[in-house]
């Protein structure tokens, strides 16, 4: 069975293509939901709920997953409740863009 921190790793390894931060660090992952049967499900959301990229975010979070040994499929929930703000953002992902 795949583990919380390998699923990290890969979310770590997802860009919004418009911010030069990963989705982890970004505070966009709001849930991983590992299943016994292989499943793994995302909760997340986007930095602007118009974001023209989010599905494209979305599958390269799901092709990343799945190509994990023990998922058999990954699910990506796109939310919008609670909504996205920087105080969600790493110390480390705040200090890149300037945000004290």
């Amino acid at each position: 069975m795949v583990s919380r921190d390998e699923i990290i790793t890969v979310l770590k390894d997802c860009y919004d293509p418009e911010i030069p931060i990963n989705i982890w660090d970004l505070g966009l992952v709001y849930d991983i939901n590992i299943q016994a049967d292989g499943v793994v499900a995302v909760r997340m959301t986007l930095t602007a709920p118009g974001c023209m990229m989010g599905g494209m975010i979305a599958d390269d979070v799901k092709t990343k997953l799945k190509a994990l040994n023990g998922v058999k499929d990954a699910k990506v929930d796109l939310v919008f409740d609670p909504p996205w703000t920087p105080d969600k953002m790493s110390e480390e992902a705040k200090a890149q863009m300037g945000i004290a």
